[in-house]
């Protein structure tokens, strides 16, 4: 077994001492564990505020890019864990996410929180993926 921390070029870099990705390798297939992702861009900039769909779709592209980067895709996640301030538009939430998840759906967790780390943060989504090694 090999254990990979990652941070790729593709997000924003983590200003606290965390990893943006972890990889698992094993004989028998490849985890990957993707931390809460919320909307920043890769430039650092908060993507947004006030508009749930706008960071849902921020959040996306930054979990597709970290899939992307360990050779994964939407069609790889196992389960997910969403976490929002707030249940309003949550339409738009499920319609974003839809565009990403188009056949099977992961296992999936919903929860509303009182805050995230960020105040204008609405969104956080973290995730596990396997691929064959």
């Amino acid at each position: 077994m090999r254990v990979v921390r990652q941070n790729p070029d593709t997000v924003a870099r983590p200003v606290a001492n965390y990893s943006q990705a972890v990889l698992v390798e094993t004989a028998e297939a490849n985890w990957i564990y993707v931390s809460g992702q919320v909307a920043i861009d890769p430039g650092g900039a908060f993507v947004g505020e006030g508009d749930m769909r706008a960071q849902t779709e921020r959040v996306f592209e930054n979990l597709k890019a970290i899939l992307e980067a360990n050779g994964a895709t939407f069609e790889d996640v196992v389960k997910t864990t969403t976490y929002v301030t707030t249940l309003d538009d949550l339409a738009g939430l499920r319609e974003v996410r839809g565009r990403y998840f188009t056949s099977e759906p992961p296992a999936s967790t919903a929860v509303q929180v009182a805050a995230l780390f960020l105040p204008e943060a609405m969104i956080e989504v973290d995730l596990v993926a396997v691929v064959a090694p």
